[in-house]
């Protein structure tokens, strides 16, 4: 899966960055049908700890999924909008599989070895 990762005033090590990119890649199990991803890295102005911002946009076909999270760690945040887009991954494919909405697996180009 492509995944953009933007952080925004400030510069994200690598070591962040592989975290990242590992843990979103395992994203692709639940369902492979993932085009791309962005990922925004942001710090908050707040004076509490928890002032680290993730933001994730999931790209796949006919749907943007999105998750966002502030804790007070970067590596905290990713984990927890790991979680959210596993379940609406996971409620996504359930969907396809409801014969209700064939039609829509259909328009997307999905055969039922996909689903």
């Amino acid at each position: 899966m492509n995944i953009n990762i933007q952080s925004i005033h400030f510069t994200a090590d690598s070591k962040l960055l592989d975290f990242i990119q590992k843990k979103y890649d395992k994203l692709d199990s639940y369902y492979d049908r993932i085009t791309s991803g962005e990922v925004i890295l942001k710090l908050d102005k707040a004076v509490d700890a928890a002032n680290k911002i993730v933001e994730v946009k999931l790209h796949i076909p006919g749907n943007i999924l999105f998750a966002k999270h502030q804790c007070a760690s970067f590596e905290e945040a990713v984990d927890l909008t790991t979680e959210s887009l596993s379940k609406q991954l996971k409620k996504q494919k359930e969907k396809l599989k409801n014969p209700n909405y064939k039609e829509a697996g259909e328009i997307l180009g999905l055969d039922s070895d996909d689903l």
